[in-house]
């Protein structure tokens, strides 16, 4: 079995429960469209927000709106290093395949600084 990490990232408008969900189910979806992801083929993910973010836990949307409810999921907070991108939510999904694949990292919203 073949173990791949698939990084995102995505800008939060605003510091509310409801901006923090609604941006990590887009980051979730695309990532998921982009690379064919199954849900049941990933083996846990890791969420990171920058200070300015927390009014809510990104894991939550993705257990309850995406129903990844068998996915082992924890957030933490980004390193602040000074004068990085605010507002930021990021994303490591790593999921387990049977062959290798070139995964295709996703940054909206403001985020495609990262990965110029």
């Amino acid at each position: 079995m073949i173990t791949r990490g698939i990084r995102g990232a995505i800008t939060v408008e605003d510091n509310t429960s409801e901006a923090i969900g609604a941006a990590t189910i887009k980051l979730l979806q695309a990532i998921v469209e982009k690379n064919n992801i199954e849900i049941d083929s990933i083996s846990h993910a890791i969420f990171t927000l920058t200070k300015d973010l927390n009014a809510d836990f990104p894991a939550k949307y993705a257990r309850i709106n995406l129903k990844w409810k068998e996915v082992p999921m924890m957030c933490y907070n980004e390193l602040d290093v000074p004068n990085s991108l605010r507002k930021c939510l990021r994303v490591l999904i790593v999921v387990n395949c049977s062959e290798y694949f070139e995964p295709e990292f996703i940054y909206l919203d403001g985020a495609e600084v990262l990965r110029k």
